[in-house]
This record gives C-alpha cells, sequence and structure tokens, in this order.
C-alpha cells in the first residue's frame, strides 16, 4: 500500500529582515527568505554563530522560539517551537504546531 506524502506547508516569499536572540538579547540581524506557520528559510548576516535553537525577533518585536532543521551554506531552515500549552491539552513544546504570524 503506497503512503500518502505529506503536503508540505504553504511558504511565503519575503525578504524580511529580523533579529536572533538568545536569552532576549539580540546576537545579529539575518533576512527571511521564506516563512510559513510552521517554519521559515533565512539567511543570517554572517557574523553571528547560531546555536540549534533560538529565537527569531521580527520588526512588530514579536519572538518566535525555533530550532533549526537544515543548513545550507549560510541558509538555514527553521522550525517554529510552540513553548505554551495548547488549548485542545496537546504536548507542550510541540515543533508541528503552526503559529500565527
Amino acid at each position: 500500500m503506497k503512503q500518502k506524502k505529506q503536503e508540505r506547508e504553504v511558504r511565503r516569499i519575503r525578504h524580511q529582515p529580523a533579529w536572533i536572540t538568545l536569552n532576549g538579547v539580540a546576537t545579529g540581524e539575518c533576512e527571511i527568505m521564506g516563512i510559513s506557520k510552521t517554519g521559515a528559510k533565512i539567511v543570517p548576516d554572517g557574523r553571528t554563530v547560531i546555536p540549534p535553537r533560538f529565537e527569531l525577533a521580527f520588526g512588530d518585536q514579536k519572538r518566535h522560539p525555533c530550532e533549526v532543521v537544515w543548513r545550507r551554506g549560510r541558509m538555514l531552515g527553521v522550525r517554529f517551537i510552540r513553548l505554551s500549552q495548547p488549548k485542545n491539552g496537546g504536548p507542550e513544546g510541540n515543533p508541528g504546531a503552526p503559529l500565527t504570524i
């Protein structure tokens, strides 16, 4: 029996600046190349060391916890991490849960 392919989340093309933050402190700038409800493709400024987990801060100062899921040269794919308990009682820290962006 063939398994159904998981559909990829719709990613919107952006060329939007954002900040990489650690412990609430901006450590470097990056450009968001594409974004979806569950993650983003970013290009850091080149001077910042990117840890496996960090927060992205957008122009509205809203911070999104995320984790790196792939690296290709300077480009990174990140998945947004939902840290709060969902209303449906699901598991805390669900990395696949969509966020409102």
